[in-house]
């Protein structure tokens, strides 16, 4: 995708924020265009880290989870907030590495999945098939005896040659009109015995590694050396089918193959996403350990500056990892980073405080609006909900007033005065007797108006 058209399928959810959605977009693109290079300069070619700057509920999160979901990339989001220190009980920033690289081995075991899925769906109707009928294999492999020449043979054995031919002839015909009614969907619910592995109990151990690194590598070691353990269950065929679709296409996929590419995607095209970076900023404590300021942004200079992570699918190199960044810096200053960490972020863009303006297009431009998703909730009642202009004009009028008066929480505001506006039509719904309900400004304002006057009531409600 181009940067226009990022940025436009980004307008569909997000309101407002340009500056953000350009320095993704340019972001974004400059990942394809460094593939494009000869590959001695494309090893220089580094990512340029973002800073997202803004209050809460503006859409710093909301862009970055729509992003993810726009590009084919393996994408984490991460709070700054719940690494500590290498040498303190917690999370170290290493495991946000190993994190990226389960979900770029997930994505390729999706993908492998529907490259095999044809040859796995023809698996597994044969071994519905042979589940359905057990006896109509012993037949078949004696139908090599067909092609014999049966002139030195006698009457008798003639005459079982024959009946052989004709008993396998009738079990492939009963077996032809199984697959038919099995591909019909007839014998959904028809119970058959299947053989299922059971999963071991994951085996945990603590170490200076990382916890998340070492459990598995043990756990690959228990399962080989454990005898495997099966357990024969009797399920219905829809069921069956998950189960056998699962294990067939498990043997189908190539593992180090699976390995490899999700590396290599990970290496090249992974994006990291570190929110709440300003809660780990700020002056050295002047009392105890700095277990999670400091010291945490001491461990996140190597991996935003590019060195080599060991995970259960082998190294990992961050050179080319993107990382944004983002957080409201209102007690703090990017500036208050350390130096080195703040040449890693290269790139800033300031979000806007929301206006009123804003909140009426959150109401009703994206394309899951708030108002929308409300309307769809109760129209599974039968509840025929609708919002008048005048009425999303209040909603948003009011939000921005209490945005102003009290904390401003941007635009998860809306969800707070929404929520006490439809509240007792939701509580009401499936008994009104008239299904019919439009909220207008007189509504809106009828509902709020008395937490709205006393001060104190609206800095806890609202």
């Amino acid at each position: 995708m181009t940067p226009r058209e990022i940025v436009a399928e980004l307008d569909k959810y997000i309101i407002g924020q340009d500056a953000a959605k350009r320095a993704v977009a340019i972001a974004i693109r400059n990942r394809w265009r460094r593939q494009q290079l000869p590959p001695d300069l494309r090893k220089d070619v580094t990512p340029k880290n973002i800073i997202m700057i803004g209050p809460t509920g503006v859409g710093k999160t909301e862009i970055a989870r729509r992003l993810a979901q726009l590009v084919g990339a393996p994408f984490i989001k991460i709070e700054a907030t719940k690494y500590t220190e290498v040498g303190y009980v917690g999370r170290d920033v290493e495991s946000m590495v190993r994190d990226i690289t389960e979900t770029g081995v997930s994505m390729i075991k999706a993908e492998q999945r529907r490259l095999v899925e044809t040859e796995a769906t023809e698996r597994v109707m044969e071994r519905l098939l042979d589940l359905l009928l057990p006896n109509a294999t012993a037949y078949e492999s004696e139908s090599e005896e067909e092609d014999k020449d049966e002139t030195d043979l006698d009457g008798e054995e003639k005459e079982t040659r024959q009946h052989k031919r004709e008993e396998r002839n009738r079990q492939k015909r009963t077996r032809d009109k199984m697959k038919a009614r099995l591909e019909a969907g007839e014998l959904e619910d028809r119970m058959v015995e299947l053989t299922v592995e059971q999963k071991a109990v994951p085996v945990q151990i603590f170490s200076n590694l990382g916890m998340e690194n070492m459990d598995v590598d043990f756990q690959n070691m228990f399962d080989k050396i454990m005898p495997k353990s099966n357990q024969s269950r009797q399920v219905a065929i829809k069921d069956a089918r998950k189960i056998l679709m699962e294990q067939e296409t498990e043997a189908l996929i190539d593992r180090q193959t699976v390995t490899e590419k999700a590396v290599a995607l990970v290496e090249n095209q992974g994006i990291i996403f570190i929110d709440e970076l300003d809660k780990v900023c700020g002056p050295s404590s002047s009392h105890g350990p700095d277990v999670s300021r400091q010291g945490v942004q001491r461990d996140l200079l190597p991996v935003v500056e590019g060195t080599t992570v060991n995970t259960r699918y082998g190294p990992v190199r961050t050179d080319h990892i993107l990382f944004i960044a983002a957080g409201a810096f209102h007690l703090s200053k990017p500036s208050d980073l350390m130096p080195e960490l703040q040449g890693r972020f290269p790139i800033r863009v300031e979000l806007t405080d929301l206006k009123k303006e804003d909140f009426l297009r959150i109401l009703t431009e994206p394309k899951h609006a708030l108002t929308k998703q409300y309307a769809e909730l109760l129209a599974t009642e039968g509840v025929n909900l609708t919002f008048t202009s005048d009425g999303i004009e209040a909603l948003a009028d009011i939000a921005f007033e209490v945005n102003r008066i009290t904390q401003n929480i941007g635009a998860r505001r809306l969800h707070t005065i929404l929520e006490r506006v439809v509240e007792e039509i939701s509580y009401e719904g499936p008994d009104l007797p008239n299904k019919n309900v439009t909220i207008d400004a007189k509504y809106v304002r009828g509902r709020l108006q008395e937490i709205m006057e006393k001060e104190d009531l609206s800095k806890f409600i609202l």
